[in-house]
């Protein structure tokens, strides 16, 4: 699927795709903030028959309702194709050696050689977080690597 961007002088960014059926979506980013879900008349691809204003707590919440699903869905997709490649979501308990530590702390890729690619914090994903990234306790890690790697993580995160 392709994802058009357009830059709105003094508002901000317009990202804009056609789905599968043929209606045309876009999100408009104001520099204020706020987000505008557009959804474009049928008949006249150019012309928006709605416009949904966001606020910052109701854009989570649908990026809540979409998204933290479909990276789970795209992972188990990617593992089926890929002959020997696993991935294991791993909750950080809260109180845990981690909670409230540097993602890096844990040293996962170099004492593991598997990955952390998201972390799902309240239903949000953050995909690719870097090492700097603070882990907190309800945080559930994504890995992906072989069967033998992510367990060696499960332990990291579970033992220390």
């Amino acid at each position: 699927m392709e994802v058009e961007q357009t830059v709105l002088p003094g508002i901000g960014l317009r990202h804009e795709f056609t789905t599968r059926s043929g209606r045309r979506i876009g999100i408009v980013s104001h520099r204020t903030g706020r987000r505008d879900l557009v959804i474009y008349d049928p008949d006249d691809p150019d012309r928006a028959c709605e416009t949904v204003k966001l606020n910052d707590e109701e854009a989570d919440a649908l990026v809540e309702l979409l998204g933290a699903p479909r990276i789970v869905q795209r992972l188990n997709a990617l593992h089926r194709d890929v002959e020997g490649l696993v991935s294991l979501q791993l909750p950080i308990p809260s109180g845990s050696r981690y909670d409230g530590r540097p993602m890096g702390d844990a040293r996962v890729r170099t004492r593991t050689g598997a990955s952390i690619v998201a972390v799902v914090r309240s239903g949000q994903v953050v995909a690719s977080p870097g090492p700097e990234f603070v882990l907190a306790g309800d945080d559930v890690v994504v890995v992906v690597g072989s069967p033998e790697s992510t367990a060696a993580v499960a332990d990291i995160f579970s033992h220390g």
